[in-house]
């Protein structure tokens, strides 16, 4: 089997996705907005990488040509197999985008970063007229925070500070993230680590307060984001 085969087996998790049928049906909603010329942000994740999946079909299927600004260097490497054509955020500008969510509020604020790509994914979605964020069920809560920590990218040497400061504004727990081996710490694609800080209350201002702390890079959360449509199964 070559590398790229073994990427997709890889990032398929053996056919391990939690809840796949419900996240392929919104894979095939969102694919279906795919037009030809389209410059589009691709998330990342498993409910992203099963949508690039359907885009690929679409695309050979009616052959339309897009070109696709992915948000780590799994998707870009997932889009290379499939023969999507990549640009990076510099180059092009984005027609529309969609990603995933670890967490969605009632304010339609999220969580994302869980899979550690958050940065690239935000400075997409910042720069995307629209941004369509895909979410099963499960992802859905009454509360910001119920469920998940908020992931915080920071500088390696400036990790303990970091956590030290995230206390400071309301954190209850800090954990530098591991890789699941649990032996060695995660590294993000663009070599930092990731904090996972759970907070009890997070207000309208925490996305701004968490990155005005030296040494982050970006955070987790996404709040008040006009561009952003949630698209769930009814």
């Amino acid at each position: 089997m070559d590398t790229n085969d073994e990427l997709i087996k890889k990032m398929e998790w053996n056919n391990n996705i939690k809840n796949k049928e419900e996240k392929e049906v919104l894979a095939r909603m969102v694919a279906s907005k795919v037009k030809d010329g389209d410059v589009i942000s691709f998330g990342s994740g498993t409910t992203s990488f099963l949508t690039v999946l359907e885009i690929s079909k679409k695309c050979e299927k009616e052959n339309l040509h897009i070109i696709a600004v992915p948000t780590s260097n799994q998707i870009e490497k997932l889009c290379e197999y499939l023969k999507i054509k990549t640009a990076k955020l510099e180059e092009v500008k984005i027609d529309w985008g969609f990603d995933g969510a670890d967490e969605v509020d009632e304010n339609n604020w999220l969580i994302k970063g869980l899979g550690g790509a958050m940065y690239r994914e935000k400075k997409n979605i910042l720069k995307s007229p629209k941004i369509y964020i895909l979410v099963d069920n499960s992802k859905i809560v009454s509360k910001l925070g119920e469920k998940c920590p908020v992931p915080v990218e920071c500088r390696k040497e400036m990790v303990e500070d970091v956590m030290k400061k995230l206390k400071k504004i309301g954190a209850q727990e800090c954990d530098i993230r591991k890789n699941k081996d649990n032996a060695s710490l995660y590294v993000t694609d663009n070599d930092n680590y990731i904090i996972d800080a759970k907070f009890n209350e997070i207000d309208k201002k925490m996305e701004k307060r968490i990155n005005r702390i030296s040494g982050v890079v970006d955070n987790g959360l996404f709040i008040k984001y006009k561009n952003i449509e949630i698209i769930k199964n009814k």
